[in-house]
């Protein structure tokens, strides 16, 4: 197991996620969605959790938060909010956490509220879960506030309507005022600017990055979108088949990246500095199934370097370790040097896939 990064302004990380392990049982088998995946966040910084659909970035999220079926799902590792483990924990006491000091916006606001409630009344009943003594008076007050804070006009006669009487944008405000309604120190963001048209996720993506200097929260921000990343986050986790195969600062993780799956990721998105003429290149081949992996890297089979190293890509697992630059880490069996000279001679100039 890899030693986390040390805190850059000498203070424990409030969120501290060490070999975390999800397993769901299913009539087909065993489900591996998350395997021994570590990180840390600090206050006032910004995780941005990359990677296709499916590879343990939302379950990640679940798993922090107690929100998978105890029933069915095993966990185990360590997970620290506040110096607190929440791992073990009853669900009871899970829950007076949830809200007060660690809250998610999720990916769909419509089927996340409530279409029987007034948007306002919701984010109310958030504040009086964890302040019983307020009266509603006091809990209007403080949704009309945080409506208005999140930058939505009229809060007062807002806070009476209902979900379906918003925009997408707005009702992803909306979630935004629920989640911080309690002043949570940590805020998980599971794709916020999915199915919004560019200019208000350009809003949310500010009105996020305004409330985390004035908070000073520690933020985890989910999401497909690299340019989504660049623009918001502190550091990056590259996840896949449920593992971390890519962990460092934005600035080293998408300048230099190591991971032949962190090179597919950036050659299928377009970019302003590049040929406007050049297609996209996806990754070949699809994510494996979770209850099934591949031996060795779970990647090899789409990884156009596998047999670079021999049999080592298809046999033997890779842990993360020293990319070359302190704090940047990887998974790979690819030596630096050989890492360095692919990515430089032919991902950065042809794409990974051509």
């Amino acid at each position: 197991m890899v030693e986390l990064p040390t805190p850059r302004r000498g203070e424990d990380p409030y969120l501290r996620v060490t070999d975390l392990r999800v397993r769901f049982d299913t009539e087909d088998g065993v489900v591996k969605a998350v395997d021994g995946v570590s990180f840390a966040v600090e206050r006032g910084r910004t995780l941005g959790i990359v990677g296709e659909s499916g590879s343990g970035k939302s379950v990640t999220s679940l798993a922090i938060l107690g929100l998978h079926n105890a029933k069915r799902t095993t966990i185990s590792g360590e997970i620290s909010v506040g110096g607190r483990q929440l791992v073990g924990l009853r669900e009871e006491e899970i829950r007076r956490l949830r809200g007060r000091d660690m809250a998610m916006i999720f990916q769909d606001p419509l089927s996340a509220l409530h279409p029987y409630y007034s948007v306002g009344r919701q984010i109310a009943e958030a504040y009086r879960v964890h302040h019983p003594r307020a009266g509603k008076r006091e809990a209007r007050s403080r949704a009309v506030d945080m409506l208005g804070r999140v930058g939505i006009p009229q809060p007062a006669k807002r806070f009476d309507q209902f979900p379906h009487e918003f925009s997408g944008g707005m009702r992803q405000r909306a979630m935004i005022a629920m989640a911080l309604v309690n002043d949570p120190d940590l805020l998980i963001a599971d794709e916020p600017t999915t199915a919004l048209d560019v200019t208000v996720q350009a809003q949310i993506l500010d009105l996020l990055a305004d409330l985390q200097a004035e908070f000073r929260s520690a933020i985890i921000l989910i999401t497909h979108d690299l340019g989504v990343v660049s623009q918001v986050a502190d550091d990056v986790l590259v996840m896949y088949a449920g593992r971390a195969v890519e962990h460092g600062s934005v600035e080293r993780v998408l300048r230099a990246p190591q991971h032949p799956y962190t090179w597919g990721l950036l050659s299928s998105v377009p970019s302003l500095h590049g040929d406007a003429d050049a297609d996209l290149v996806p990754i070949p081949g699809n994510p494996p199934s979770l209850i099934n992996l591949p031996s060795g890297c779970a990647f090899h089979p789409r990884c156009r370097w596998a047999g670079v190293n021999g049999d080592r890509s298809r046999t033997e697992i890779p842990e993360l370790g020293p990319a070359g630059a302190p704090g940047h880490l990887v998974a790979c069996h690819l030596p630096v040097a050989a890492r360095e000279r692919i990515y430089r001679d032919e991902v950065a100039q042809v794409g990974v896939a051509r």
